[in-house]
C-alpha cells in the first residue's frame, strides 16, 4: 500500500485532529499556522514532523506531544510518531532508512513472541550461535530495552569500545552482538517513555558498526506496542520467527504477534513451540508440563509454518545462566539439535542455500 495523497480520507482526518491543536501562543491551530512540516501515512503507521527552532522547541514539545495523543485517537491510525523539526524535509522511505541503518546486513530476522517469559530470548542466542556455528556472518540485537537478557546469556559483561563515531559490537561464540545491557548498570531500572526508547534502538542499530554480515538477528521486546511496531516500520525486516509456549494464553498472545507482523507486511516465517516437553534427566519419562502441540496447531489454523520443538530442560537454562548458550556448551545434546535444526529451516526460509557464506572473521 503506497503512502497517502493530500486528498486521500485518511491523511484529510489526520489534518482535521491536528486543526483542534492551537500553536504555542494559542492563536493559531498548527496546520494554519503552517507548523506542519510533514504528515505520512502508510499502513496505518503515521509520521509527523512540526517546525521547531531552539527558541521554540521546549514549547512546541507540549505541542508535539499533544498531537501524537490526538493522531493515536483517529480511526485507522497503528502507531504514531511525532517529532519535531528545524528544517523542510519529507519523511525517508523505510527501505531508505533501513539501508541506512544496517547497510552491510543482507538478512534481517526479528525472534519475537506477543508476551514475556515464553523463553523468547533464549530461543533467540540459540538461534543466532547455531547460525554461526553452521559457517554463516551473524549479527545479534538485543532490542529488548527494557530487559536486556543477552549480555547474562553470552558471557559478555565488558563496555564496548569506541571506533570513529561508532561503537564496536562485542563479538562471542561466533558472532557479534549489542544490548543495551552493556551500556548501563546491570541494575539499573529501564524507566523510560516511548521516545527515549525509539532513540536507543535507532542507536543500537545506526551506531554500532556492524560490518558485513548474511543475517541479524533481532531479539525483540515481547508484545506488540510502539517498539515493536517502528522496528517493523524502521527496518525492511526479512521475516519474523514467533516464539511461544503450548498453552492457550500464551498462544492467544502469539496470534496477536502474527497479525502485527501481517499487518506491517512482514512475512512470518513460522512459529517455535518452546517448553514443547519435558523429559526427567534420571528416568526418562516425558511430561508435558505446559501441554503439547498448541504451537503446531495454531501455525496450521494461520496458514503459516510450524518451525519446531524446543523440550524444557534444566541443561538450557544453566547453560543461558552461565553465559554459555547450550548449542555451544552441549552441541549434541537433544536440547541443541533442536536449535540446530530451527536454524536450518530459518536459512532456508530466507531463500539461501544451505552452508552459503564464509564463517565470519573477527577482527
Amino acid at each position: 500500500m503506497a503512502e497517502t495523497t493530500p486528498g486521500s480520507g485518511l491523511e484529510a482526518a489526520l489534518r482535521e485532529a491536528l486543526r483542534g491543536i492551537a500553536e504555542p501562543s494559542g492563536g493559531r491551530d498548527i496546520v494554519t499556522a503552517g507548523l506542519v512540516d510533514s504528515l505520512t501515512v502508510r499502513d496505518g503507521m503515521v509520521h509527523l514532523a512540526l517546525l521547531a527552532d531552539r527558541s521554540t522547541a521546549p514549547a512546541m514539545e507540549g505541542v508535539r506531544a499533544r498531537a501524537e495523543a490526538v493522531l493515536r485517537r483517529v480511526r485507522g491510525v497503528l502507531n504514531v510518531s511525532a517529532v519535531l523539526t528545524a528544517h523542510r524535509a519529507e519523511a525517508p522511505p523505510a527501505a531508505a532508512v533501513a539501508a541506512g541503518l544496517l547497510p552491510g546486513v543482507k538478512h534481517i530476522v526479528a525472534v519475537a513472541s506477543g508476551k514475556g517469559g515464553v523463553g523468547k530470548s533464549t530461543t533467540a542466542v540459540n538461534l543466532a550461535v547455531a547460525l554461526a556455528q553452521a559457517g554463516h556472518r551473524v549479527g545479534l540485537l538485543d532490542a529488548d530495552i527494557y530487559g536486556p537478557s543477552l549480555p547474562q546469556m553470552l558471557g559478555v559483561h565488558v563496555k564496548p569500545t569506541i571506533r570513529g563515531d561508532k561503537m564496536v559490537p562485542l563479538e562471542a561464540w561466533g558472532l557479534r552482538a549489542m544490548s543495551i545491557g552493556l551500556l548501563v548498570d546491570p541494575e539499573t531500572a529501564m524507566v523510560w517513555r516511548g521516545p527515549m526508547v525509539m532513540g536507543a534502538l535507532q542507536q543500537l542499530l545506526g551506531q554500532v558498526e556492524w560490518g558485513p554480515l548474511d543475517v541479524m538477528v533481532l531479539d525483540m521486546p515481547p508484545g506488540t506496542g510502539d517498539a515493536q511496531l517502528t522496528v517493523a516500520q524502521k527496518l525492511k525486516l526479512s521475516g519474523a520467527v514467533i516464539v511461544s509456549t503450548p498453552q492457550d494464553v500464551a498462544l492467544a498472545d502469539a496470534r496477536r504477534g502474527v497479525r502485527m507482523f501481517e499487518k506491517t507486511h512482514v512475512p512470518v516465517l513460522g512459529l517455535v513451540e518452546n517448553m514443547s516437553f519435558f523429559c526427567c534427566p534420571a528416568c526418562g519419562h516425558r511430561e508435558e508440563l505446559f501441554g503439547h502441540g498448541g504451537a503446531r496447531r495454531e501455525a496450521e489454523r494461520l496458514g503459516v509454518e510450524f518451525l519446531g520443538e524446543i523440550p524444557l530442560l534444566l541443561d538450557i537454562r544453566e547453560s543461558a545462566d552461565a553465559g554459555t548458550p547450550i548449542v555451544a556448551s552441549a552441541p549434541e545434546s537433544v536440547a541443541a539439535l533442536a536449535y540446530q535444526a530451527l536454524a536450518s529451516r530459518v536459512w532456508a526460509k530466507l531463500g539461501l542455500p544451505v552452508g552459503a557464506g564464509p564463517r565470519i572473521v573477527m577482527d
